[in-house]
C-alpha cells in the first residue's frame, strides 16, 4: 500500500515537471507558424523559446482589433495635472483598454510646442488618434474618433476597479 502511494506521488511530480517544459515557436520556409514542445529543425526562421509556468499560458491583454488599430492609428494623450478633466480623459482611455502614449506639456517643453503646433493654444487635454486630434474633453467626440480608428468599445480584459 505504501509502495503504491509512493509511486502515485512520484507520477504526480513527474507530470508537473513535464507540463512546465519549454515550448518552441518557429516559422517554417513556407511562412507557417508552429508551436511544439520538441526542438525545431535547424533551418527555421524566427525561433523563439517560450517558457511556461506549469500549465499557465501567457496571452496578450490586447485584442487583435485593438492591436491593428494601435498600429494604424496610435493614440497620444497630452494631459497633465489639470484636475478632473485630465483625470476623466485618462479614465476614458483606461475603460476602453486603449494603450496610449502620455505626454505632459507642463513638464516637458517639447510637448508644449507639439500641443501649440497642433491646436494653436496650450490647452489640455488633447487627444491624437493617428492623424486626427481633438482639443478638450468631449467624451462623445473622443468615442467617435476612437470608433472610427477601429478601436474596440470594450477591452479584452476589463480594467481593475
Amino acid at each position: 500500500m505504501i509502495r503504491a502511494a509512493s509511486l502515485f506521488a512520484l507520477s504526480l511530480l513527474a507530470a508537473g515537471l513535464v507540463q512546465a517544459g519549454q515550448v518552441y515557436r518557429w516559422v517554417d520556409s513556407a511562412g507557417r507558424v508552429h508551436y511544439t514542445d520538441q526542438p525545431p529543425p535547424t533551418a527555421v526562421k524566427d525561433l523563439r523559446t517560450l517558457s511556461g509556468k506549469g500549465n499557465v499560458v501567457e496571452v496578450s491583454k490586447e485584442s487583435f482589433d485593438a492591436k491593428m488599430a494601435r498600429e494604424k492609428s496610435p493614440v497620444v494623450l497630452y494631459a497633465g495635472n489639470c484636475g478632473p478633466v485630465c483625470d476623466q480623459a485618462r479614465e476614458l482611455l483606461k475603460q476602453r483598454g486603449i494603450a496610449y502614449t502620455h505626454k505632459d506639456p507642463n513638464t516637458e517643453p517639447e510637448y508644449a510646442v507639439e500641443v501649440k503646433k497642433l491646436t494653436g493654444t496650450l490647452e489640455i487635454p488633447v487627444i491624437v488618434v493617428g492623424s486626427t486630434h481633438l482639443k478638450g474633453l468631449d467624451p462623445a467626440a473622443w468615442e467617435r474618433m476612437l470608433d472610427t480608428a477601429g478601436y474596440p468599445k470594450t477591452p479584452l480584459i476589463p480594467p481593475k476597479p
